[in-house]
């Protein structure tokens, strides 16, 4: 990485002494590993706090620390993307960025697997590096429920989620691509949901380096829900295919009951005509549905991608610049 630097974003919520630990931890990988050696750090710590935590200004003296303060609380993946977004101007085409949680369960270790395919094809600025989760240290209820969302989000959208923040890839990808509007709903999967060249590297989830988790199963329902956002549109054409298969049942089945009841002899017993009414109402429900997530998504896509243009219009000249 000789003339680039190395820019590692992180977002810190009241967790100050465990990105200390993560900092020292890097540093020393960096140094000791032959590719990485003499490569320059840049820490970019969003404090996602809303300036609430006060022993963030103790990163101020860090010469390597820029530090980042939304003007209040984001959560993790909204505020990986605000810092990204806020320092990405100062970055060059070829800098390399790695985004990272800095409790310390994204293992230091990783990071020199994790670079070394943007490292072996520099001229592929578009390539993304994700860790791919191999085992996590969690209790019985919440792997449990894990499960249960890994399922729910492969039947709803057809692809296994096991990536989180843990990515690296070029800055060049960072000034152009995190434009996109779906990373203000969910960064971690919409570095998936967008098709660009991935590569995934397994890694073990680490153990926490100081205090406790502050994600409860409220915020984790609620990063699932936006986890599943920015597959709006196969959830979109899934959700499609199913409702007018259930249309197209329940139309069928109607037909063959009012044949049977004017061609034919056989008797109808009273629990078809029960069924048949279900069979109508489910029908016309689905075709209702259909109707509405169609205008929905219609109108989610347009608007989502209104201002792309006022947006590239505002990058600086410098950004806007194709890769060699």
């Amino acid at each position: 990485m000789k003339g680039a630097r190395l820019w590692v974003i992180t977002p810190v919520y009241l967790d100050v002494e465990a990105f200390f630990v993560l900092r020292e931890r890097l540093l020393e990988v960096v140094a000791q590993h032959l590719t990485l050696r003499g490569t320059r750090l840049q820490f970019v710590v969003v404090d996602d706090s809303g300036g609430l935590d006060l022993e963030v200004r103790r990163l101020r003296s860090l010469p390597d620390v820029l530090l980042v303060e939304p003007p209040f609380n984001l959560g993790h993946q909204r505020a990986i993307v605000y810092g990204i977004r806020c320092i990405a101007p100062e970055m060059s085409d070829h800098d390399v960025l790695v985004t990272l949680d800095a409790d310390g369960e994204d293992r230091p270790e990783d990071l020199p697997r994790l670079l070394a395919p943007l490292l072996s094809s520099p001229a592929d600025v578009r390539r993304v590096v994700l860790a791919r989760r191999t085992r996590r240290r969690e209790t019985p209820a919440f792997k449990s429920l894990y499960i249960s969302f890994k399922l729910l989000f492969r039947i709803l959208t057809g692809l296994a989620i096991r990536n989180g923040n843990y990515a690296a890839y070029h800055a060049w990808l960072a000034q152009h691509v995190l434009l996109h509007p779906y990373f203000d709903l969910c960064y971690s999967s919409t570095l998936v949901s967008l098709n660009l060249p991935i590569t995934f590297v397994p890694c073990e989830r680490g153990t926490r380096y100081a205090g406790r988790s502050r994600m409860d199963f409220q915020k984790l329902f609620v990063h699932g829900l936006r986890m599943l956002m920015p597959f709006t549109d196969r959830i979109a054409i899934r959700a499609l295919v199913a409702f007018s298969l259930t249309f197209g049942v329940g139309i069928g089945l109607s037909l063959t009951v009012v044949a049977v009841r004017l061609f034919s002899r056989a008797a109808i017993p009273g629990w078809a005509t029960s069924t048949l009414l279900l069979i109508l109402i489910l029908s016309f429900t689905a075709l209702g549905n259909f109707v509405m997530l169609f205008a929905v998504f219609s109108q989610s896509r347009g608007i989502s991608l209104a201002n792309l243009e006022h947006q590239i219009r505002e990058q600086p000249r410098s950004a806007s610049a194709s890769p060699d």
